[in-house]
């Protein structure tokens, strides 16, 4: 029986080795990889720069754009607090003018208002033009209130501007506030 053993213990060797080798091959034919070539890494690599150099141009393209409307806007809160002085000039204007004794006083307010409003001009600020029988429009002006329409023509126009809109470049700071026909 020994022999007989012994050829048993043999045959589950041999068939445990066989497994195992089955096992090897099995493992290396799983770890044998396509690798890249170095032409495919080169290649990866190079769009891998090309985008990020496309991304820091697109960046420096942004940020010098936020920079020029920075600067074109960066007087935006003075020029705003200095709009009502504007008003107040042209309303000690309108009301000097009918005084006829006080002519050299609105000649110097009025020589003082156009210094004034052509400093602000050369700084960028402009009035929005806005006249009696212009169409409304929303993104322009803003409606304080609507009156009934002398005439069917000025029905959704313009009646009357109330106060004076003003711009600073190409942005709206103050909207002109209009009456508009019914």
């Amino acid at each position: 029986m020994s022999k007989k053993d012994n050829i048993k213990e043999e045959e589950i060797k041999n068939e445990q080795e066989t497994v195992q080798v089955e096992e090897n091959q099995e493992v290396e034919a799983e770890v044998v990889v396509e690798e890249p070539t170095t032409e495919e890494l080169l290649q990866a690599e190079k769009d891998k720069f090309l985008r990020l150099f496309a991304e820091f141009e697109n960046y420096k393209k942004r940020t010098s754009r936020e920079r020029v409307e920075l600067f074109k806007t960066a007087g935006q809160e003075l020029m705003t607090s200095l709009l009502p002085i504007i008003d107040d000039f042209e309303r000690a204007l309108t009301h000097i003018e009918d005084d006829k004794e006080a002519e050299e006083l609105r000649k110097g307010v009025l020589l003082i208002y156009q210094k004034f409003y052509n400093t602000l001009e050369l700084k960028g600020l402009s009035k929005v033009e806005t006249n009696a029988g212009d169409t409304f429009d929303a993104e322009i002006h803003e409606a304080i209130t609507q009156i009934p329409a002398p005439s069917e023509d000025l029905k959704g126009k313009v009646i009357d501007c109330v106060e004076k809109g003003y711009k600073l470049g190409d942005k709206i700071i103050r909207y002109p506030k209009v009456v508009i026909g019914q």
